[in-house]
């Protein structure tokens, strides 16, 4: 039976998901999403919107993007065509691992995804062209909620394997974090 495995990260709330598919000479089985396996890891949330994206370039970057409650989400990631890297950062008000980040390589090989709770800002980049991504979210967008960093703060120094070859111009002016951000309260 296509099982799920939660492997915490540095970060509290930030897990990988390894999926166990079942596979024969048929092909496979993968299990994306189980209310009921989520809920026994601890990790349950219901998922009320679900986006794909599609990113064309190698090296491009997307992100960083939150919201603000009361439409803080969690959201799982999953990567169902290339290779992402891709980057949670902590902006819990009071957490021992604010403002830092972590990452996972993300593939349709790997079977690994990335779940990233409420208070966590979100971006990755391709490693590959022609990337995939499916995002299970638990609120749905709400535009005057959203918040963003910049990918290249310094404050973050987020190591990003490629240089950045496209970029949104939107991601690209995100301001950087100054002394008044005092994070967000999931």
């Amino acid at each position: 039976m296509a099982r799920l495995e939660f492997s915490p990260t540095a970060i509290a709330g930030v897990s990988q998901v390894v999926r166990q598919p079942v596979a024969d000479d048929r092909g496979h089985l993968a299990r994306l999403f189980c209310s009921e396996e989520f809920s026994r890891a601890g990790q349950g949330f219901t998922v009320v919107q679900i986006n794909h994206t599609l990113t064309r370039q190698k090296g491009a970057l997307r992100g960083m993007h939150f919201q603000y409650p009361p439409a803080a989400e969690r959201k799982l990631v999953t990567c169902i065509r290339g290779t992402i890297f891709d980057v949670a950062v902590d902006l819990r008000r009071g957490s021992p691992t604010f403002l830092k980040w972590t990452a996972a390589e993300l593939s349709a090989d790997n079977w690994t995804a990335l779940l990233i709770p409420e208070g966590c800002a979100h971006g990755f980049q391709a490693l590959s062209d022609d990337c995939e991504l499916l995002y299970l979210h638990s609120a749905p967008y709400t535009a005057g909620l959203e918040g963003a960093l910049n990918a290249f703060d310094p404050r973050i120094a987020i190591d990003w394997p490629l240089p950045a070859s496209d970029m949104s111009t939107r991601d690209r002016g995100h301001a950087f974090i100054d002394d008044k951000f005092l994070g967000v309260t999931p």
